[in-house]
């Protein structure tokens, strides 16, 4: 029986430990010096810029006036005011937006706005498209790199996306923000260094327009970016990340709101692994696409507090396998995992994550992911499977 279990540890270990090394790979390759850029752009291309928004009324002019300034004449600012039950849409005229309303409560969802937008902007097509979340913020002179970027590589190319803990916030939600750093700056920053491609993170995408047609919008899926990244990737076009372009945005503050986004986060993310993942692997591995292979090796990273739960988990039931007669080999290997993670969280955090956190806030880190454990179980018993918007503070 303790040999039994031992073999199980060992099986368990190899499903865990590629992550850890590949989330190890990531952080220590985004701290290594930048490389210069001396490439000389084209000219800019057409843009439109799509923003979807789902009764978004208390956000989507701040929004809308960050866009605004950095366009040119002939440029696009559309709105889809989707399944809208406030004055979004009206707001979003009155602040100099073309705007259309879209209404089906049978197909919800970001890639149905999407794809309406998409076939109201054909009449007069852009020749590079950028999607903009209706709560996100774009810095100044993001738009011009991003098409500029995405037209010059003509690749998909994902602006660095970070979200930020209202003032005030507490420690769970400054945990949830360093982690989003170390997902969304760190680990596509790392692989960026080796030119492998990064994931689609939802806003501040651009693509060239004539690429649109590879893939189908038209999706209710909870992770539609993620899922879109890896249909452009399988059709020849990774995604490319683009630093020097900046959208940020702002965790709810309420519970409600956390825990919906979260928890559609999350799940869409572990859904798409168990469901995805071995036959991307597969693909990547018999058409020998690399840029394929390197984005499933960074989907098969969860998120950081179940990686830290799952691992901290087997790393004390090998070491109570072993002293109760059994093989050391796993208990080893998982103590060298744990380690690893520690050494690598670490590392990020004290490159990348210093002014985001204080250390005594990141020794709280175990005791968020333990705290999560009702989130992952949930998972398990009933997974989330619709598109749920996140709960606003004032709606």
């Amino acid at each position: 029986m303790i040999t039994l279990l031992g073999w199980l540890f060992s099986a368990l270990l190899v499903l865990i430990v590629p992550p850890v090394l590949v989330l190890f790979a990531q952080v220590l390759l985004a701290c290594l010096p930048a490389r210069s850029r001396s490439s000389t752009p084209g000219p800019r291309p057409r843009v439109a810029v799509l923003v979807p928004a789902h009764n978004e009324s208390s956000l989507i002019v701040a929004t809308l006036n960050s866009i605004q300034p950095q366009l040119v004449e002939g440029d696009r600012l559309l709105v889809v005011a989707d399944n809208c039950s406030d004055d979004t849409a009206a707001l979003a005229r009155a602040a100099g937006a073309e705007v259309v309303e879209r209404s089906n409560e049978q197909q919800r969802g970001k890639g149905y706005a999407l794809d309406f937008g998409v076939r109201h902007l054909a009449s007069d097509a852009p020749e590079v498209m950028i999607i903009v979340d209706a709560d996100s913020l774009l810095s100044e002179g993001s738009i011009l790199r991003l098409a500029l970027c995405c037209i010059d590589s003509g690749r998909p190319t994902q602006a660095l996306y970070l979200m930020h803990a209202p003032a005030g916030s507490g420690l769970k939600v400054q945990l949830a923000e360093f982690a989003w750093c170390v997902k969304n700056r760190v680990r596509p920053q790392g692989w960026a260094r080796l030119g492998l491609p990064c994931s689609l993170m939802g806003s501040g995408m651009a693509f060239v327009w004539k690429d649109l047609a590879l893939i189908d919008l038209a999706s209710g899926h909870i992770v539609e970016d993620l899922k879109m990244g890896l249909d452009f990737c399988r059709s020849g076009k990774p995604p490319l990340f683009c630093r020097d372009a900046l959208v940020t945005s702002y965790f709810p503050r309420s519970d409600e709101g956390l825990s919906t986004q979260r928890k559609r986060w999350e799940h869409g993310h572990l859904g798409v692994i168990l469901g995805d993942a071995p036959k991307l692997m597969i693909e990547a591995i018999t058409r020998g696409n690399g840029s394929l292979l390197a984005m499933t090796l960074d989907l098969l990273v969860p998120p950081l507090a179940l990686l830290t739960l799952a691992l901290g988990a087997t790393f004390a039931l090998s070491w109570l396998v072993f002293l109760l007669g059994g093989a050391l080999a796993p208990a080893l290997i998982a103590s060298i995992g744990m380690v690893l993670l520690a050494g690598t969280v670490l590392l990020a955090w004290s490159r990348f994550g210093r002014e985001i956190i204080a250390f005594s806030t990141l020794m709280y880190a175990p005791f968020y992911a333990l705290k999560k454990i009702p989130l992952y179980i949930g998972f398990v018993l009933k997974r989330q499977v619709e598109w749920v918007r996140s709960k606003r503070d004032d709606n």
